[in-house]
């Protein structure tokens, strides 16, 4: 259960586009990627610190862009996280699906983080067929990327 822990903050990330704007690009007008994903009800560390811009398409799908190369951090009981310089999937209320670009590393392997739903106080996430359960309060601030 603690290797899914680590994969709360990726799929975070993933929370910051809203399904219902058109296509946005972050400018002075736009929420930034933290506000939008509060905007939805999840705290902004899902999300790491270094986002320089995304995109939301009306269907609700969206891409998240990192500056430069892929974004990686340790987390508690000794996971790493990995979001891509791009990470994209579909956004609803209180999910982010068919997620690409978060994985979380448990032992040896890069497991790849497909799905994040909330759950009243807890996130959800899900890497293939199995889930973890993480309280929302485990994410106030953005972790940096080392």
């Amino acid at each position: 259960m603690e290797p899914i822990k680590t994969l709360l903050p990726l799929l975070f990330l993933l929370l910051t586009i809203s399904p219902t704007q058109s296509t946005r690009t972050q400018d002075s007008d736009t929420p930034n990627a933290y506000e939008m994903l509060e905007s939805f009800n999840f705290p902004k560390g899902i999300l790491p610190e270094g986002v320089t811009h995304y995109k939301l398409n009306t269907d609700g799908t969206f891409e998240v862009y990192f500056g430069g190369k892929e974004c990686k951090f340790g987390l508690e009981a000794g996971y790493t996280l990995s979001y891509s310089n791009k990470i994209s999937g579909k956004v609803g209320v209180g999910s982010l699906k068919n997620l690409v670009g978060v994985k979380v590393k448990v032992l040896f392997v890069w497991l790849n983080i497909n799905e994040v739903v909330r759950s009243g106080g807890s996130l959800d996430f899900y890497v293939g067929p199995l889930s973890a359960s993480f309280g929302v309060s485990n994410f106030e601030d953005s972790p940096r990327c080392g």
